[in-house]
């Protein structure tokens, strides 16, 4: 593991189009409900199946809630053979990103039987 990086020179990352791989380690619910931008969903038990996704990237920044869990998923990725990039762990986490989240919820419409329904 190459150290922890901070929101705001991820986001200086991000705005350089960087070849960055954002792994978000949370559960699929918590990232339906807000991530990074161009971050990735790769729960930290599915992790060590899917390390070889990201060999091969100039950087690698994990992220989890808080910062703590995601230095543990940067040292895992760092240890394998393969991953030759710059890996990092956000150090806020995700609950520290001061800037817009991206969601997946579905938008919902409104139901013919709902109380704007004419009848």
């Amino acid at each position: 593991m190459d150290g922890e990086i901070t929101a705001e020179e991820l986001r200086e990352l991000l705005e350089t189009d960087a070849d960055i791989a954002i792994i978000d380690i949370r559960s699929p619910v918590q990232f339906r409900r807000g991530h990074i931008p161009g971050s990735e969903n790769v729960p930290f038990p599915q992790l060590t199946g899917r390390i070889d996704e990201f060999a091969g990237r100039e950087r690698i920044v994990t992220v989890c809630p808080h910062g703590q869990s995601s230095v543990q998923a940067a040292r895992l990725i760092a240890s394998y053979e393969g991953v030759d990039g710059r890996v990092e762990s956000l150090k806020p986490g995700v609950d520290g990103w001061p800037y817009d989240l991206e969601t997946d919820a579905e938008p919902t419409t409104p139901s013919a039987d709902g109380p704007d329904a004419p009848f």
